[in-house]
């Protein structure tokens, strides 16, 4: 049976998190610290940062929706570039997400040396609303229970991310939630220009009742 890239990926985060959980100086050296980053030259944090999580709950939330949305994206970009092509877009689609996210975050914390950050919620978030741009209609549920349009479900997102990012009062990198949205767009508005157009003419169709 074949493995999607998108398993591999989540394998590889759940053992480096469980790792990390277990080794505190892989932990320390592998969160995303701006102020390291500009001081040290630790630019490898932008990236390692993405495959560890502050503990299982953070993880499962993160891999659980990264699955859903990481195996669509995946199979899409298979089919457009080839098996051997759309791999490594795919991979290399998640890995930029990870790191572009965490670049507003970087120019805003660079010389705070108590600011840490960690997590793939930018590769995810970047997951998610590629999905959405592809396919703006389908229904997105929280838990299970409360299902909207992605469209409509996204944009209550960015408004969260840019309000609680401004507050910045409970220690999650919403600029990271938010920066990896604006990428998953622009990223599927990059290599399909058209898509605007679908994106455009299905939100028009849409009724609420």
């Amino acid at each position: 049976m074949d493995v999607s890239l998108t398993i591999v990926l989540i394998g590889i985060t759940c053992l480096a998190s469980y790792y990390a959980w277990n080794t505190p100086d892989f932990m320390e050296s592998s969160m995303f610290t701006p102020y390291r980053v500009k001081h040290r030259g630790e630019y490898g944090r932008f990236l390692l940062s993405g495959f560890i999580h502050k503990d299982g709950m953070h993880l499962l939330f993160n891999m659980f929706t990264f699955y859903f949305f990481g195996e669509f994206v995946e199979q899409f970009l298979a089919y457009m570039y080839g098996v051997g092509v759309g791999a490594v877009v795919f991979v290399g689609f998640y890995l930029a997400a990870i790191v572009v996210s965490d670049i507003p975050t970087f120019w805003r914390h660079k010389d705070n040396p108590h600011y840490h950050a960690l997590g793939a919620s930018g590769g995810t978030a970047a997951m998610v609303f590629a999905c959405i741009m592809l396919s703006p209609l389908a229904k997105i549920c929280i838990f299970g229970i409360f299902c909207l349009p992605g469209f409509i479900l996204g944009s209550l997102f960015l408004m969260y991310s840019v309000y609680k990012g401004k507050r910045g009062d409970d220690h999650i990198n919403h600029d990271a939630h938010l920066y990896g949205a604006v990428f998953g767009i622009l990223f599927i508005l990059l290599m399909w220009p058209s898509q605007a157009l679908f994106f455009w003419e299905e939100i028009k169709s849409f009724r609420l009742f």
